[in-house]
């Protein structure tokens, strides 16, 4: 029976929850309000004030390019950093944050011209530069802003920026030093060269693709058979095969493994020799399609011994070139007789130099032949593959070819295919002073690498990378000082005192001052040669890597900004920078400081479709996270970050964000309900002692210690999808489901000021005031929201939530025993709402207070452990009533655990009481109040007489 009278009055009696704070995010309208008013309370210089004299943890920031919009994988860097600077400033440290930006070199110029639809060509170098410059420029002013609306904090004022004097003052200063100590020395070596962009490119400029290549398999024309006792009336070759035609006009040797077996295949007109397994395998499908008779051999050589034939090149170049060995050659592809030209690849550079071959470069900067590539000169080389192909056909020489897909270098920038080309370039040595194995030792024992796996990754990269080629034939960038003495036949030189002298120019006027100035003006006075006593100088016109400009940036930034000492705590960027600026920084480092720039190094993958695919615009999948903020809010974006696990390619797509949608609204909505139901609250005056506190407020602290503790080992860890999941499962289990469940009874229906309301209000105001914290570094603009209608302890408190410490655990919130105590009473709960729901299918019972719950069990230890909570259990399972009997068996056990007990529902007894809603026996028994239990009677003669 339900008694509805005074329904409405009785209502003004209850403590409902109050708050202004909006139900509805509408982030993309409070978020810039927000960014607005740190600006104007100028919140990161009171963050920096507030950290001076506190422990240094600085994460250097790797600098993207200036040269367009910021993009998803922007986003996912620049929040990554942010939430771990955010972190370490709560945690009591000094984070400085100094954003930085790459400004030189061909990102920034590759698209400057694509926007100008012009070529480097078309624009005098210091016309070109000015315009260059004013373009990176334009886009650090718009990627700053673009950053900013990510909540990310940092010195945005005095950002570091490659293309500033100062810093380019660094960079020729660390030239300098590299220079000094013997690093860095000039030669004429094969390197990755683009000839769409007309220069050299770095390991870390190149990207392989998939490409589809003509394959040849050539006869090279043998001059002496007879030094290997072979015939002498047949022709004999060498068959080479190669993927790459064009480079066969720099051919000068064949290369041979020189432990294999080699074999003269044959038939009665011409022989052929190659590794026996590949002989046996090519000539044998060759015999079954053609019907060819073949006559295999029955003894073979060692492919030293080949090393006494000579060879005519195939386009007839050269007489009398050497066979030589190299352990690279390999059976599994080819013939195991390997095409070298030390012109066009690092492996035959190095056999040329072992052998002392000529280097021909029949190819100029363009990818065109010349005149020593007649008779294809003019053509550009991958167009000429075919009429090379062709001629050989023609002349006899042509075994067979084919067409392959395979994996090939491309530029990084044009996404052209390159070439291997070489020309005179600056090198830094990896091996000189032993460099190579002092980077190994310092990648395995002075750095962490987060994850591990990096710590392999980067090493074997290190193992096995040749010398970083530093010049770039660009205009946009920091010039190499190098002098062409024309004492020394036109030699270009590095002199230090000229790299010293002219950094200090730079460093008042920029690197512009090389191209502006004359030669005489840029040496210091009476310098000459020391070589030739000359003084008869030319400037040289190549740049510097960027990666050089970057790499260097542990120098410019710590010693000139910060002033801080080296290594850094931390380097975090995406997993390609193991070969990227991960090794430029610590080459440089090592080699001038001897030690590592970081201490800790974090990678995290790239940014992928809901399907995994990467992104491009031809796929329509591209992602902006300016759509993501307009639509959602950049908090949503945050929350993206650390929901995604980074180790690997994170996947983003509309059905990504519109669940992170729903798991922010639970967590906004749990912190409203908090907020409103700690309306009048203020804690300076009405906290309660901890031992005060009824039992279930004291287990919810300790629930709440553990979730503190929890997060703070998962930010430690860098663990960021941890830290999400943990405050997710605490907002959602312990406390929606569980605990703010079961207090609403309390909270709504006590006195206000009663201490059994006032125990689950100080126990609100601490789960909302470390909730807010720990999830500031995540959620930045949504907690200084949130932070802004809680209740505060002290006016320090109301500056921002972003200045506020990590929340410090009361030690006697720790409590294990309290929640193993409830363990099996909150299972047992599990039980409770699952019957209450069949119940309320079945159509027996609206909501659980219409219940009473009977449990009954033949077990002593569930009778004593459920007669403990007896005076509670209703509220825990809110329920009106619960039973407990003692029984010699039961039906239906619950489960293992409880195999001696059983649940059921039955109607509750007595009528509803109109102010609390539970159904009562004693309701009606205060005559004043006939719609009310006796408990809800007397708090409401408690009210009217002036009481709290």
């Amino acid at each position: 029976m339900e008694n509805t009278s005074n329904k409405a009055d009785y209502q003004k009696t209850l403590n409902l929850p109050q708050t202004d704070f909006p139900m509805k995010a509408g982030l993309s309208q409070r978020e810039p309000q927000t960014l607005s008013r740190w600006q104007k309370d100028e919140l990161y210089k009171r963050i920096r004030e507030k950290s001076k004299g506190l422990e240094v943890f600085i994460l250097h920031d790797g600098p993207p390019y200036a040269n367009g919009h910021i993009h998803i994988g922007h986003a996912l860097n620049k929040i990554l950093k942010d939430m771990i600077v955010k972190y370490k400033t709560m945690k009591g440290f000094d984070a400085l944050y100094i954003p930085g930006w790459d400004c030189h070199g061909l990102p920034i110029e590759h698209q400057l011209l694509k926007d100008m639809k012009a070529s480097k060509s078309d624009f005098d170098t210091l016309v070109f530069r000015k315009k260059a410059h004013d373009y990176a420029m334009k886009f650090v002013g718009i990627q700053r802003d673009e950053f900013k609306r990510l909540g990310i904090f940092g010195q945005w004022d005095d950002p570091y920026l490659t293309l500033s004097p100062h810093y380019e003052y660094w960079i020729l200063k660390s030239l300098g030093e590299l220079t000094k100590k013997g690093f860095v020395y000039r030669s004429l070596k094969p390197v990755n060269w683009c000839f769409s962009c007309e220069t050299a490119l770095a390991e870390a400029e190149v990207e392989h693709e998939n490409k589809e290549s003509p394959t040849v398999f050539v006869k090279f024309p043998v001059e002496n058979p007879e030094s290997l006792g072979l015939p002498t009336d047949k022709k004999v070759s060498l068959l080479v095969w190669t993927t790459t035609p064009w480079t066969l006009l720099a051919n000068v040797a064949v290369a041979v493994n020189p432990d294999f077996d080699y074999g003269a295949f044959g038939d009665n007109n011409e022989i052929v020799i190659m590794e026996k397994n590949r002989g046996e395998a090519l000539l044998g499908v060759k015999a079954a399609e053609e019907g060819a008779k073949i006559v295999f051999p029955k003894s073979f050589l060692k492919g030293k011994d080949l090393t006494k034939l000579t060879y005519v090149h195939p386009f007839d170049k050269r007489q009398h070139c050497p066979v030589v060995t190299a352990d690279y050659v390999t059976k599994e592809d080819g013939t195991g007789l390997v095409h070298t030209a030390p012109g066009h690849g690092q492996d035959d550079f190095q056999t040329g130099l072992r052998y002392h071959l000529p280097i021909l470069m029949p190819v100029n900067s363009k990818g065109v032949f010349t005149d020593e590539g007649a008779p294809f000169n003019g053509q550009f080389v991958f167009k000429a593959n075919e009429q090379i192909i062709a001629n050989l056909q023609e002349r006899g020489l042509l075994f067979a070819r084919e067409n392959i897909q395979h994996s090939y270098p491309h530029c990084w920038r044009c996404k052209n295919p390159i070439i291997f080309r070489a020309t005179e370039q600056w090198f830094l040595s990896i091996d000189h002073k032993n460099l190579r194995s002092q980077l190994r030792e310092v990648i395995e024992d002075e750095v962490e690498w987060v994850p591990s796996a990096g710590r392999e990754r980067i090493l074997s990269m290190v193992t096995t990378r040749p010398d970083w080629c530093l010049s770039r034939q660009r205009l946009w960038g920091v010039p190499i000082p190098a002098l062409s003495c024309q004492g020394c036949r036109g030699q270009q030189k590095l002199f230090v005192e000229v790299i010293e002298h002219v950094a200090q120019l730079v460093k008042t006027g920029g690197s512009d001052v090389w191209f502006e100035k004359d030669v005489k003006d840029l040496i210091p006075p009476g310098f000459k040669c020391p070589d030739c006593g000359g003084h008869d100088f030319q400037k040289a016109q190549d740049i510097l890597d960027v990666w050089f400009d970057s790499g260097v940036s542990h120098q410019a930034v710590f010693h000139e900004m910060i002033k801080s000492p080296l290594p850094a705590n931390l380097y975090l960027e995406g997993s390609d920078q193991h070969r990227g600026w991960f090794q430029s920084s610590l080459i440089p480092s090592v080699a001038i400081d001897q030690h590592a720039p970081y201490k800790q190094v974090l990678t995290h993958g790239f940014v992928v479709d809901g399907s995994g695919r990467k992104m491009s615009k031809s796929l329509g999948n591209v992602v902006k996270p300016q759509e993501i903020i307009d639509t959602y809010g950049a908090d949503i974006l945050r929350l993206w970050v650390a929901s995604s696990s980074y180790n690997e390619d994170v996947r983003i797509s509309k059905e990504i964000v519109d669940r992170l949608v729903d798991a922010y609204r639970k967590i906004r909505n749990t912190m409203r309900y908090l907020l409103g139901n700690l309306h009048g609250f203020d804690p300076q005056k009405h906290t309660v002692a901890y031992d005060q506190m009824l039992e279930l407020d004291r287990w919810a602290l300790q629930r709440l210690a553990s979730t503190i503790q929890a997060m703070d080992l998962a930010y430690e860890q860098y663990d960021f999808v941890q830290v999400f999941k943990t405050a997710y499962s605490f907002c959602n289990e312990d406390l929606s489901s569980i605990y703010l469940d079961i207090l609403k009874d309390r909270l709504y229906t006590c006195p206000s000021y009663s201490i059994e309301r006032l125990s689950a209000q100080t126990v609100l105001y601490y789960l909302l005031d470390s909730l807010v914290k720990v999830l500031a570094p995540i959620l930045s603009f949504t907690a200084e929201e949130v932070s802004d209608y809680s209740p505060k302890k002290a006016p320090a408190e109301t500056v921002s939530i972003h200045t506020q410490v990590w929340p410090v655990i009361d030690p006697q919130w720790i409590s294990p025993a309290i929640e193993e105590k409830y363990k099996v009473l909150l299972t047992m709960r599990d039980f409770a709402l699952k019957a209450l729901d069949e119940q309320r299918k079945a159509g027996k019972i609206g909501s659980g207070l219409q219940a009473k719950l009977v449990i009954s069990t033949a077990s002593n230890r569930d009778y004593q452990y459920f007669n403990s909570f007896k005076d509670n259990l209703a509220t825990i399972f809110i329920v009106s009533q619960v039973e407990i009997k003692q029984v010699a068996a039961v039906k239906t056990p619950l489960s293992d655990y409880f195999g001696q007990t059983e649940l059921e529902v039955y109607p509750a007894d007595g009528i509803k009481c109109s102010r609390c809603w539970n159904w009562r026996t004693d309701v009606g028994s205060v005559a004043a109040h006939p719609s009310l239990c006796g408990r809800c009677a007397g708090i409401v003669e408690h009210n009217s007489q002036g009481g709290l």
